[in-house]
């Protein structure tokens, strides 16, 4: 019998709230371990303990000394209790880096088990992120018994690169009722497959907190003096681990644990594109800091950073993250997003602009230089736009810095509607991995544009007439218009405005079926703000119609067409952006969604088919096929479809977001779910009431953007490598002229070579105990690999061998004589089996 509390610091209230409801439930469970000296409380999450410490020192030292009893057992091992399948998996890393060591210099020990009772799934890779933080098994409810059947309510549960965790399902729930124990208590043993002896029953009043009560103990201790056939244990999770851990005949499991409520993956499109972009905007950060600290800029900032994780950390909580919490709890959580991607940001360009001045800028009159700094640790081929503040109103090419060469570029119309000399320009620039280039802006002595290096994207048709503002006026489209580069070749027709030709010029297939059907689809969603019951969205309403279609831009580096389309009072506004060098086909969104209880989804149908068509999907640090179909999922940065095209080869083509988690894979068509408006914290089966006016999700103006990528064969490697670059772009500053010891471009990372195609390098930061950067990886694509990462700002080179999906973090001394080290996520030696950690030190006491 363990007693807890499921606490929801967001729910059906605001995070100050929570807090109260943390400090009266741990007062509660102390005051009970006084009274009964067998009690035992579990608390799973350790930001509680944070938030204790904070503001009641007296009780933070009560729960100390019971903690060092075992009476106050702390499991979980993660900051909060998070949705598992919407952080990028570094986020689940970060929930056991700061949660484990926060316990470790608190308390004196981590947590072993894992705790995540509420979440609505569990990505199929997250016991190897249990493992190789120290938890070696796992407490969950969801799936439950009707959602999902599995081997055993206990079970080992494993990943392909070896890592197992014990798993087991709770059976009926994670709270009881304050006055019905004994029932709660028979519903849950009625739960329980026959054949195990011994089983694990949480109780205690949650949600809203509460924990165990005096009633809950008396009814333990008369049922335990009945003559019932049951002895009831007052105990802790780990209690029942260890009595388990050993056993021979627990079945095992591979692959995620879904489905419920899929409804919370398209739920609120803001909190959704605020995590994504913190996410990326801290992981930029942390590598830029330190590069920029190894090259005597400023110093790291560990504690800045990992204030501004900690609230991103807070906000993936299952209800908050999920969309499924009152409205006002999005204010809060829009502010901290807000904070921890401001400090992120300001790290990020204090670093970028350490680094460039330090840069040799020889002057020369009627220039402006510009460095471009590249936040990925590969090398990246990307069309850069900046605003520019120019001398003069001239024309301008930009040069190359370090060769002298004029590369392509090209005026696009301003953020600023203010005329003069202020203008914005996109520039086709080639970045070092983790490294930056400078480029240097001239006057083009007329010429309009710089001569491309490469081939432009081409619209078939006349040349557009220029406008009063100095830019080429948009020109309507009344046929159909194609664009081509030296990759690909799309037709876009107005009828429809969406494509009716996509082909992939390396192949020559032509990925559209002969009749595409509705690209943006309206669909009935009388579901609750969960999507309780809901297996896939297809209940079409009808669809988004084009009202207009322009060609807004034409030149060397790219041409764009806007397509404005309309249902009812909605609107959704789509820039298709043709880079001549881009590897995919780009749309930027705009979405005003004026719907209730109606979902928007973007269709993206294929003519491939064949016995073994794919469906990929993008999981925390992984990848997961899944059956193609239709039912709504849960997806990363990615989504791919493979199969076979009319002449027999495998091809595929994979949509890339920067905030979109719910799709559906229906046969050869990928489906995105854009937007839903049910009404917030509508929960099933409660009714809504004709004449209340209600606060339904979505409203209003959105932005978000997609790319879609073709390839060969099966998606690799490289398609995530596109989706981490798409969701972190390169960094434009401007600079002056200066002397310095940098060359005009630089890499600090050597990027991934052939040895190293499938391993993706994830992290470069400071280590949590300095003296040491830390740097981790992982294997993108389900096999074995061998790498080898240089990094050359380190004069240190990274070889190593990553089994099927392994996730390795390597931690490099300042002191050039020690050598690499394996260690665990925590940053501690990591020893067999299972990739248990050894703190460094003794704990304080």
């Amino acid at each position: 019998m363990v007693g807890n509390a499921h606490i929801d610091p967001v729910w059906l209230w605001q995070w100050q709230e929570g807090l109260h409801e943390v400090r009266a439930t741990f007062r509660s469970a102390i005051n009970l371990m006084d009274q009964n000296d067998d009690f035992i409380f579990t608390c799973d999450s350790v930001a509680y303990l944070a938030w204790v410490e904070r503001v009641d020192p007296g009780l933070f030292e009560a729960i100390r000394k019971r903690a060092r009893e075992g009476r106050f057992a702390v499991v979980g091992g993660w900051w909060i209790e998070p949705d598992c399948n919407l952080p990028h998996g570094e986020s689940l890393v970060r929930q056991a880096l700061y949660a484990q060591r926060y316990l470790y210099s608190r308390l004196g020990k981590t947590a072993t088990v894992g705790c995540n009772v509420d979440p609505f799934g569990h990505p199929a890779t997250l016991p190897q992120l249990l493992v190789k933080a120290g938890i070696s098994s796992y407490l969950f409810l969801r799936p439950e018994p009707v959602e999902k059947e599995l081997p055993g309510e206990v079970f080992r549960w494993s990943t392909p690169d070896g890592s197992t965790v014990i798993g087991y399902r709770i059976p009926y729930g994670y709270t009881s009722p304050g006055d019905g124990l004994e029932r709660f208590l028979h519903h849950a043993l009625e739960c329980i497959p026959g054949g195990d002896d011994e089983v694990m029953v949480l109780y205690g009043v949650g949600n809203h907190g509460g924990g165990p009560t005096r009633r809950d103990l008396t009814t333990i201790e008369k049922l335990q003096g009945e003559d019932n056939g049951l002895n009831l244990v007052l105990a802790s999770p780990e209690d029942y681990f260890s009595r388990v851990r050993d056993r021979s005949d627990l079945p095992e499991y591979v692959g995620d644990l879904q489905h419920h409520a899929v409804g919370c993956y398209s739920a609120h499109s803001g909190i959704k594109r605020w995590n994504r972009r913190a996410e990326h905007l801290l992981l930029a950060a942390e590598r830029w800091a330190a590069v920029a600290e190894r090259l005597g800029g400023p110093a790291y900032p560990d504690a800045e950073l990992a204030r501004a994780w900690q609230y991103v950390l807070f906000n993936q909580f299952h209800d908050t993250l999920a969309g499924t919490a009152l409205a006002p709890a999005y204010d809060d959580a829009r502010d901290q997003y807000g904070y921890a991607s401001s400090v992120a940001a300001d790290v990020l360009n204090l670093s970028v602009q350490s680094v460039g001045s330090r840069v040799d800028l020889p002057a020369e009159e009627g220039t402006i230089p510009y460095l471009l700094a590249n936040p990925v640790p590969w090398p990246v081929t990307a069309d850069v736009e900046f605003e520019l503040e120019a001398t003069s109103t001239a024309e301008v090419s930009v040069v190359d810095e370090a060769t002298g060469e004029t590369v392509a570029s090209q005026r696009v119309r301003s953020l600023a509607t203010v005329g003069g000399r202020h203008r914005r320009l996109v520039v086709a620039a080639d970045l070092p991995p983790l490294g930056y280039r400078v480029y240097r802006i001239r006057p083009a002595g007329g010429s309009a544009y710089a001569v491309p290096t490469g081939p432009s994207p081409a619209a078939v048709a006349a040349p557009a007439v220029g406008g009063g503002s100095g830019m080429p006026a948009p020109r309507p489209v009344t046929e159909r218009v194609a664009l081509e580069t030296e990759r690909l070749r799309v037709e876009i027709d107005p009828a429809t405005g969406w494509l009716c030709s996509f082909v992939d010029k390396r192949t020559g297939v032509e990925m559209m079926p002969e009749r595409p059907g509705a690209h943006a689809v309206v669909l009935a969603d009388a579901s609750d703000t969960w999507g309780h019951g809901v297996v896939r969205y297809d209940q079409r309403e009808g669809e988004f119609r084009p009202s207009a279609v322009h060609v807004v831009e034409e030149g060397p580096v790219r041409t764009v067409v806007e397509i404005v389309s309309k249902y009812g009072a909605s609107c959704l506004v789509e820039k298709l952006v043709l880079g001549a060098r881009a590897p995919w086909l780009e749309v930027r969104c705009a979405l005003n969604w004026q719907e209730h209880q109606k979902a928007l989804k973007i269709r993206f149908p294929s003519g491939m088919a064949g016995p073994e068509l794919k469906a990929t999907f993008s999981i925390p640090y992984g990848r997961l096929d899944r059956p193609p179909t239709g039912t709504e999922e849960v997806t990363q940065a990615w989504v791919d479809v493979s199969g076979q095209a009319p002449d027999g080869r495998r091809v595929g083509w994979a949509v890339l977001n920067d905030g979109k988690y719910a799709y559906d894979v229906d046969g050869p068509e990928i489906g995105m779910t854009v937007a839903r408006s049910p009404v917030f914290a509508w929960h099933d089966p409660h009714e809504l009431e004709p004449d209340v006016t209600y606060h339904y999700l979505d409203q209003g103006w959105q932005e978000f953007n997609y790319a879609i990528v073709p390839h060969e064969g099966r998606p690799g490697a490289e398609i995530v490598r596109l989706a981490e670059q798409f969701n972190e772009t390169p960094i434009a500053v401007p600079e002056h002229f200066h002397p310095g010891p940098l060359p005009p471009s630089g890499a600090f990372a050597g990027g991934p070579g052939a040895a190293a195609a499938d391993v993706v390098l994830s992290v470069i930061k400071r280590a949590e105990d300095g003296g040491a950067t830390v740097v981790r990886a992982y294997e993108a694509t389900g096999h074995p690999a061998m790498a080898v990462l240089p990094l050359p700002l380190w004069d240190r080179t990274i070889e190593a061998s990553f089994a099927p999906g392994e996730i390795k973090t390597f931690l490099l001394p300042d002191d050039a004589s020690l050598p690499i080290r394996d260690v665990s996520l925590l940053e501690w030696e990591a020893h067999e089996p299972n990739g248990a950690n050894i703190p460094p030190q003794e704990p304080p006491t």
